[in-house]
């Protein structure tokens, strides 16, 4: 059985047996003992039911005693009204369906209201949860871009070290060539000296070249002590 729409036979049989145990048969009683179900469709259903398995009172018989002639007008009144009993019994039967149908459309308006009210409680912390996973996707975008900015600005430093290291290993390839080369012109020049005005004359002019040369010799040192001091300095922002 479905739980909004009760069938008539399902009604029928409910109702049947409130009547038999002597029960009164009510949209209530009915929808109890059949566990759930709309009171709308009950009352349809249970109307029916009644106007099928409930006759309608049957009027007291017309046999007036010969000794009850007399009292034929109060016995004419009292019939009338038990005739007019089964109406109001159905009449009062009807109110209380009515009412009870009342109350179950109350029932049914406040646990639409509480539905919509709860409706809305979801619907403000949807809006809620979208607002934050906006919010965090802006800052996910801007940590990400923070992370390239700086993955860049360090193969920049990299590149930049890189072509110190490059520069310092060629002044130590030119400075070898060059005491290289000065050795050998002061060979060749001392050798043409010493032939040409002794011994003595070339060994001072050896002596004066070679203070230049360790002069030049400092001066590539000092070069390269400053260099070497540039490419800490970048490995260092770059750490």
């Amino acid at each position: 059985m479905q739980d909004q729409t009760p069938t008539y036979e399902e009604v029928a049989a409910a109702a049947s047996g409130l009547h038999d145990n002597g029960q009164p048969v009510t949209v209530e009683a009915v929808r109890d003992a059949l566990g759930a179900g709309s009171p709308n469709v009950i009352h349809k259903h249970l109307a029916t039911w009644r106007t099928n398995n409930v006759p309608p009172p049957e009027p007291p018989k017309a046999d007036i005693p010969e000794p009850l002639v007399a009292a034929l007008a109060d016995w004419a009144r009292q019939f009338a009204e038990q005739s007019g009993a089964g109406n109001r019994d159905k009449l009062a039967q009807a109110e209380s369906d009515l009412d009870a149908l009342a109350r179950s459309g109350e029932m049914l308006e406040a646990e639409r209201d509480d539905l919509q009210a709860r409706l809305n409680s979801a619907n403000a912390l949807v809006a809620e949860l979208s607002e934050q996973i906006e919010r965090l996707n802006v800052e996910l975008r801007d940590a990400r871009e923070v992370a390239a900015n700086a993955l860049v600005g360090k193969a920049k430093d990299q590149l930049a070290i890189d072509g110190k290291d490059r520069q310092l290993a060629d002044l130590r390839a030119q400075l070898e060539r060059s005491v290289a080369s000065a050795a050998a012109d002061s060979d060749a020049r001392l050798a043409a000296e010493m032939e040409l005005v002794g011994a003595a004359t070339a060994r001072d002019n050896y002596a004066s070249e070679l203070k230049a040369l360790r002069s030049q010799l400092e001066a590539l040192n000092a070069d390269r002590t400053a260099l070497r001091a540039e490419v800490d300095g970048l490995r260092t922002r770059r750490a």
